[in-house]
């Protein structure tokens, strides 16, 4: 249909893609989507010498981010997070 109404003049190559399997979550909307499901965090100050974090994602606010680990929620400040993938076991 690009080519037949000849929109673009020049030309292009379409590339079509997603946001894959082990998406980033950058909205709250994102977070509120996979809550109960496995998610990496990458953190800027490491907590108990850990700068990557895997665990469920429990709940969220504005300001926190709350996983389960091990058996035990782990409270994260938001703004100490640099990254939140889903985890996808290969």
């Amino acid at each position: 249909m690009l080519d037949d109404s000849n929109l673009i003049k020049e030309q292009y190559f379409l590339e079509v893609s997603s946001p894959g399997i082990e998406r980033v979550l950058r909205k709250n909307k994102h977070l509120k989507a996979n809550i109960g499901k496995e998610i990496n965090i990458n953190l800027f100050k490491s907590i108990d010498n850990e700068k990557q974090i895997t665990g469920i994602l429990n709940k969220f606010d504005e300001s926190k981010i709350y996983i389960e680990k091990e058996n035990k929620i782990i409270e994260l400040d938001r703004s100490n997070i640099t990254l939140i993938k889903l985890k996808y076991d290969w």
